[in-house]
């Protein structure tokens, strides 16, 4: 549900606030289809809507990355000084031209940091879901599907791989993603719990996580969950720039059992 909904949705009648009939329809009808959600385990017919919904949730964090880049004080700071150096240089068209292009390199980072993981991961593991993530019994990989205007979608995916480390056993979340359409409901939560029900069922010592530190909504989830923060580091399948230049730290979450 985007932020403009919900701007107007308190009136102020009689000192009291009251919510807007149209919001409150729309959480209510939001509630019960997560109430009538059902998670259960991937079917290879869902392979299509699962990697579309992949790629779409991952993509996403593009557009606030780069915003978040790009509004930070040092990077504000090197547009300005870029602008200003190309204006001292004797051109207006300068003065355009390299904060311009010091701002498209920053876009380009952003974009290729999460569009190159989507390339990856849609060539290689989710291509083959049943064999990566269903061929043992101690991992799993869940959808949660919704009935909406008489046709199953999916709303959402989560899965979990076992590792070993010594004699302790541990599951490791992957791939959580949930619909834009079915946010801000509970649905995270279910799914996430799926998870931390499924570790301790099998005697797991604890469930760990990687996400970015522009997942916000995502790490204050997991947090209320009872993860904690462990490690931050900046190893991914991009290149170190790309990483450095877009300002995203990824975050190791751990939760004991």
């Amino acid at each position: 549900m985007s932020g403009s909904n919900c701007n107007q949705q308190y009136r102020r009648p009689s000192n009291s606030h009251v919510l807007n009939g149209h919001c409150t329809s729309y959480l209510q009808s939001m509630f019960l289809l997560v109430m009538q959600l059902v998670i259960r385990r991937y079917r290879p017919s869902d392979k299509d809507t699962v990697l579309a919904l992949f790629s779409i949730g991952i993509r996403e964090h593009i557009r606030p990355c780069f915003h978040n880049a790009m509004t930070s004080p040092l990077y504000l700071a090197i547009t300005l000084a870029l602008c200003v150096t190309g204006y001292l240089l004797g051109s207006v068209l300068g003065a355009v031209v390299l904060p311009g292009a010091w701002v498209g390199l920053v876009y380009y980072c952003c974009h290729e940091l999460y569009a190159s993981y989507v390339r990856e991961k849609l060539r290689t593991e989710m291509q083959d879901i049943p064999g990566n993530y269903l061929s043992r019994p101690d991992d799993c990989f869940w959808v949660a599907e919704a009935e909406v205007d008489g046709r199953a979608q999916i709303m959402g995916m989560v899965a979990v791989v076992a590792k070993q480390s010594g004699k302790e056993r541990h599951g490791e979340l992957f791939r959580m993603i949930i619909s834009p359409s079915c946010r801000r409901v509970g649905l995270g939560f279910r799914m996430a719990q799926t998870v931390i029900d499924f570790c301790k069922e099998r005697g797991f010592s604890r469930v760990v996580l990687e996400t970015t530190s522009m997942q916000t909504a995502a790490v204050a989830l997991y947090k209320k969950l009872g993860f904690s923060h462990v490690l931050s580091h900046t190893k991914t399948q991009a290149s170190v720039w790309f990483v450095m230049l877009a300002k995203v730290t990824v975050l190791q979450l751990e939760k004991h059992l």
